[in-house]
């Protein structure tokens, strides 16, 4: 079932939105190379509390970390470990959710490790953009699959390949809410959107063919052909006057 919020829990979304930004603008700030991702899971676990907040991921169907850390291949649900360096040329995709006040909010980036290749800038660009067209199909009177679409279309003709197997969500009272947004689909089709949805878009874009699968922790998703993966999220309220990004601050950094 899908639940429209009213302006007022809107506000509620953004206020734990913005907890994770300033977690995201913390973390990559410290992000180079020899940092662990356990450390990284560590300050951001702090961090979050600090601001009042509960790391949303932490015991969720069982995860046991306050972050995602994803590396290289490695598309989305990594978990961090103070084993895993990063390494010189890596990127590393943080996915933080953060509850609050009775609501969820949810971003992630992918963060270069120091200087990384030109082709994988390019993954990361093509990535980003292709969340601005689907956020920009967010308005009220479109259809789910025109945000599908604009991200599936600019992918594919910039060379890479979009995941099947995993897709963004509704959310606010819970993480994960009805409607499933995929990142490919047919314009004009699906659910009419409305005024008062919000949704968590996120492109999870490879290098290579879209084909993942999930390592024996029971968690961490990669790429089946080995190719890197690049993974951008933004929380995003559907409103008469356009889409509003919930997860963006006028002095953050990342557009996403």
């Amino acid at each position: 079932m899908i639940t429209l919020k009213s302006p007022q829990e809107i506000e509620c979304i953004r206020k734990c939105c913005q907890i994770a930004v300033k977690t995201l603008e913390y973390l990559a700030r410290i992000v180079e190379p020899g940092k662990t991702t356990g450390e990284l899971n560590e300050v951001a676990e702090k961090f979050i509390q600090e601001w009042g907040a509960v790391p949303a991921f932490k015991g969720y169907r069982g995860f046991p970390k306050s972050i995602c850390t994803s590396i290289n291949e490695e598309v989305v649900h990594g978990i961090p470990s103070f084993s895993r360096k990063l390494n010189p040329g890596d990127i590393v995709s943080i996915d933080v959710g953060i509850y609050k006040l009775g609501y969820y909010g949810d971003l992630a980036v992918t963060i270069p490790v120091g200087e990384i290749a030109l082709s994988t800038k390019k993954l990361l660009q093509v990535t980003q953009e292709a969340l601005r067209r689907g956020i920009d199909r967010a308005r009220v009177g479109y259809r789910l699959f025109d945000i599908s679409h604009a991200v599936q279309s600019y992918v594919e003709k910039e060379g890479f390949s979009v995941v099947r197997d995993f897709v963004g969500h509704g959310i606010g009272k819970e993480m994960h809410e009805d409607p499933q947004v995929p990142n490919f689909g047919e314009p004009g089709k699906g659910l009419r959107l409305k005024a008062g949805m919000v949704l968590a878009i996120e492109p999870m874009v490879n290098a290579g063919g879209p084909e993942v699968m999930v390592l024996p922790d029971h968690w961490t998703v990669v790429t089946q052909d080995g190719s890197i993966s690049a993974h951008f999220e933004h929380t995003v309220a559907i409103t008469e006057e356009g889409p509003q990004i919930l997860t963006l601050s006028p002095d953050s950094r990342f557009w996403g």
